[in-house]
């Protein structure tokens, strides 16, 4: 039962140390150094892991906010080995296990000050792991899955973009989040509706379904 729902379970601890890393963050945001708490809609998720706020005050976020990241990264760490457990392909298996791990396991370390060189690592893997997941939904019977997997994709190169080129970065910290959350229910989502059977070669579904008429 917890094995089952350890992924959702390491989400919502997550969730929670963040909001409350939120709920003690001094103030100050990119559009406004010296504005008091934290703003949904000005602040980045990333400026609660520095040692100051941006209005320079000692940040109270931080160590609720790195203990949050790690969850997260943990739960979706799971996600990658379990549903690479689904693929019938042993080698794109292991490139959604591994490289999903690491994409994790950089993106945790965005909570340094080597925040800007992770964010692009970290980028990189974990679109390397989920691009091998859409080919494979895309094989599979998951319909609705087919398109989530598709606009999930299209957001976060979106995002990227926008990070990268510099242009409407006011909506940066909305993107950002709308991605976070996203990012978060198309993972709990593939986690409780998907199945190894949904992966499975349809040409080889049938041979096997002859073999088994053959045999009786």
């Amino acid at each position: 039962m917890l094995q089952k729902h350890a992924i959702l379970l390491g989400i919502i601890i997550s969730v929670i140390l963040l909001t409350t890393a939120a709920s003690n963050y001094p103030g100050g945001s990119p559009a406004d150094k010296s504005s008091i708490g934290y703003s949904w809609e000005n602040n980045f998720i990333s400026n609660l892991f520095g040692e100051r706020a941006l209005n320079d005050a000692p940040n109270t976020a931080r160590y609720w906010a790195v203990s949050g990241m790690i969850f997260l990264s943990i739960a979706c760490s799971i996600f990658f080995v379990e549903f690479s457990g689904k693929i019938p392909a042993k080698g794109a298996a292991s490139v959604i296990k591994y490289f999903g791990i690491a994409g994790m396991l950089f993106t945790a370390l965005i909570a340094t000050p080597f925040h800007d060189i992770m964010i692009t690592i970290a980028s990189t893997i974990f679109l390397l792991s989920m691009f091998y997941v859409t080919v494979f939904v895309f094989k599979s019977r998951l319909h609705l899955f087919k398109f989530l997997c598709a606009l999930y994709l299209l957001s976060f190169y979106s995002t990227l973009i926008v990070f990268s080129s510099g242009y409407f970065l006011e909506y940066l910290p909305i993107i950002q989040k709308v991605l976070f959350a996203n990012t978060i229910l198309l993972i709990l989502g593939l986690h409780y509706f998907s199945k190894a059977e949904d992966f499975k070669n349809l040409k080889t579904v049938k041979l096997e379904q002859a073999g088994t008429a053959n045999r009786s």
